[in-house]
């Protein structure tokens, strides 16, 4: 199910019964953009560590926004049988009041997106607003001093109109009449409303029906009641409420504690965090306490099953739908057990139709490929409840090795753990690459030179010499094979001892100590037994 910013308010109480009633949520979102441009040498690399490459990850967030959220919703409505709420969520950043915010478009995700399907006039004419704390506490601020304007110039052309409209028509109105503004959507609702009600203080306004205002003449008493009424559809609170549209689902997810599944989540991580609760913080240590604490329970299917595909001998899958697809078919050996997952009646989009790299439907998937993994691997525990149906706890208990450990894809470490200390990755050691007659060499001419045969990272160490990483032992020993003994371009193991600048400095240094010692030693020291 597709909802926008006409449809969310009133959905929003059925949506957070179904978070606090569910087992668990499947996750996915789509951007404007996926990765700022780097300077030369300054992508996310295989020598970053993780606090490095989350400085870099950062910067994109920052830059480009969210245009669809994907919450997947899985009820345990009977024994080994799981219902999906899944509902596409089309967002927009908040612009109301002092609220305006910049974001960024990537041309390839653009394209990619498109591609797909995506419907961009739905993001941009219907997406629902959010805020996050600093946000939402500027806003109040705005609100409570009075100190707000109208940003966008199609707004600030609708309520001109209006307020000539109004204006024109007051003098000549009785009081008690009443006149009714059309068309108007969205935040204009309370801009009108607000703008009308601080120029003109005989005037009072309220919503009538859909897109409609109604304004009607008062006295200065009846406006003081008014305006001091539990009534009031402009209260602040309603006012701040309206304008947090998104937050207010996710601060139910938040508070909800349900386990968030997610495939290759890191960036979905980094926004959630920034887009919703607060802008990420420079600390890469409070940035996983702050998940942690938002979110206890996390999983990511991309880990899972990177882990384990190899040792149920599944072919090779490159992207979610055909892990999903390759679990659901006969190659899964405990397929035929595996609980049954049901399309709920209201969300029957994906029921027979594959939609990959929209967000509900990618979210549906994650879901989907956990439910069958746990399964996997729940058959290899002592255990006697495959064929009464294992309870969710079960699953959680089959996947605790995996719980809040979410892949990295390039990076120092494969994982990041969001309860612990990151564990360093098992990946090939590394190389050295030591350069002969190839003046003024740098990091993306090796790349470049390598690259028909492997990837590599390279950063220099050097004039001459590059230090070469690879998360791929099959590349490891292709490259030292065939550049072992190459004339220009000699590739061997690195040794910190021998190659290490700063170990060769301290090497220098001890063995002029040492040398001066021996000299002054020969040269005035008396043997003991002259004494």
């Amino acid at each position: 199910m597709e909802l926008g910013a006409g449809q969310f308010a009133q959905s929003l109480p059925r949506l957070r019964a179904l978070v606090r009633g569910c087992e668990f949520l499947g996750l996915d979102m789509e951007f404007t953009g996926l990765h700022s441009v780097f300077p030369q040498g300054k992508q996310p690399s295989l020598f970053d560590s993780p606090a490095e490459w989350y400085l870099k990850a950062r910067r994109s967030v920052q830059k480009f926004t969210v245009n669809q959220l994907g919450l997947s919703i899985f009820s345990n409505e009977e024994s080994n049988k799981y219902v999906a709420h899944s509902y596409n969520f089309f967002l927009f950043p908040t612009t109301f009041g002092v609220m305006d915010s910049e974001f960024s478009f990537q041309a390839s995700s653009i394209q990619f997106l498109t591609h797909y399907g995506f419907d961009y006039n739905k993001f941009l004419k219907d997406g629902i607003p959010y805020t996050n704390e600093v946000q939402e506490k500027k806003l109040q601020q705005g609100l409570l001093t009075g100190n707000w304007k109208v940003r966008s110039t199609l707004d600030k052309d609708k309520v001109k109109k209006v307020i000539d409209d109004v204006t024109r028509w007051v003098p000549s109105a009785e009081e008690g009449g009443s006149m009714v503004l059309h068309d108007i959507s969205g935040f204009q609702i309370f801009e009108v409303q607000l703008i009308l009600r601080q120029a003109l203080p005989d005037v009072w306004t309220e919503p009538f029906g859909d897109q409609k205002v109604m304004v009607k003449k008062v006295s200065p008493r009846h406006r003081w009641c008014l305006e001091n009424s539990s009534c009031d559809c402009c209260r602040k609170e309603l006012v701040l409420l309206s304008a947090r549209g998104f937050t207010n689902l996710f601060q139910t997810l938040v508070e909800a504690k349900k386990p968030i599944v997610g495939h290759n989540m890191l960036m979905d991580l980094l926004h959630l965090h920034d887009k919703f609760y607060k802008p990420l913080p420079e600390s890469y240590e409070e940035f996983k306490r702050n998940i942690h604490s938002l979110f206890p329970v996390l999983i990511d299917t991309k880990n899972v099953t990177k882990s384990i595909w190899k040792e149920f001998q599944f072919p090779r899958a490159s992207n979610l739908l055909e892990v999903y697809e390759i679990l659901c078919s006969d190659l899964n050996p405990t397929n035929p057990t595996c609980p049954v997952i049901a399309h709920a009646s209201d969300c029957l989009k994906y029921a027979d139709k594959k939609s990959p790299h929209e967000a509900a439907y990618d979210a549906f998937l994650c879901g989907s490929v956990l439910l069958k993994v746990a399964h996997l691997l729940l058959g290899r525990m002592p255990c006697d409840t495959l064929e009464t149906g294992p309870s969710f706890s079960q699953y959680l208990n089959a996947l605790t090795k995996y719980l809040n450990q979410v892949n990295l894809i390039r990076a120092g470490v494969s994982t990041i753990n969001f309860s612990g200390t990151d564990v360093p990755s098992q990946r090939p050691p590394l190389l050295i690459a030591s350069v002969r007659g190839w003046p003024g060499v740098d990091e993306e001419q090796i790349y470049q030179k390598l690259k028909a045969l492997c990837k590599f990272d390279v950063r220099r160490l050097t004039e001459n010499q590059f230090l070469l990483l690879s998360n791929k032992f099959k590349d490891f020993r292709v490259v030292l094979r065939d550049y072992r003994d190459h004339p220009n371009l000699q590739i061997s193991l690195y040794r910190y001892w021998r190659h290490s600048p700063q170990a060769n400095c301290l090497l220098q240094i001890c063995g002029i100590v040492a040398s001066w010692s021996l000299l002054a030693f020969v040269i005035g020291g008396s043997p003991w037994y002259a004494m």
